[in-house]
């Protein structure tokens, strides 16, 4: 399953990303096996990840989502997490 996902670097820089296996995907990045970025960024925490039925568009949603600002890709983020809370109540 094709996945884009964002990660919080320890020193809080965000990174982006696709996957077929997200949560093996970050458990690389913390073992210094991702992307060369990140390996000097350790620990990194999964902070958004959105499934998509094809390779194709996920990869059109990871291109289009790392020309984003910063402060676009934290809106995102905050979206989801209040999504998640909301519901879960």
């Amino acid at each position: 399953m094709p996945f884009v996902y964002i990660v919080r670097c320890a020193d809080g820089s965000l990174y982006t990303g696709y996957a077929k296996d997200v949560q093996a995907r970050v458990a690389a990045h913390n073992r210094a096996r991702g992307a060369k970025y990140t390996s000097g960024r350790r620990p990194v925490t999964l902070v958004y990840s959105q499934w998509f039925k094809t390779i194709g568009a996920a990869l059109t949603r990871e291109y289009a989502m790392k020309q984003w600002t910063r402060a676009e890709k934290d809106a995102l983020i905050a979206r989801r997490a209040r999504k998640v809370r909301s519901d879960h109540r």
